[in-house]
């Protein structure tokens, strides 16, 4: 189990964590629109939904041990 994908693209079995090329892509579009004129605190900060956009539900014993929940 790793925690980037690239350490798969040398063989690793499997990775559970962001995509880095992606955030820097998103970082540059929030950098985009504030030198354009955008106010920082106009601009929607993306949220990731994926769990319930599967249908899956985290259990509530998950949660307890998790170190911090975002929502």
């Amino acid at each position: 189990m790793h925690g980037l994908r690239e350490y798969l693209e040398a063989g690793g079995l499997m990775s559970y964590g962001p995509n880095i090329a992606d955030g820097y892509r998103r970082a540059a579009d929030y950098v985009d629109k504030i030198l354009r004129g955008a106010k920082p605190g106009d601009i929607p900060v993306e949220q990731l939904t994926t769990a319930k956009a599967l249908g899956l539900e985290v259990p509530p014993t998950l949660l307890a041990r998790a170190d911090e929940v975002i929502e």
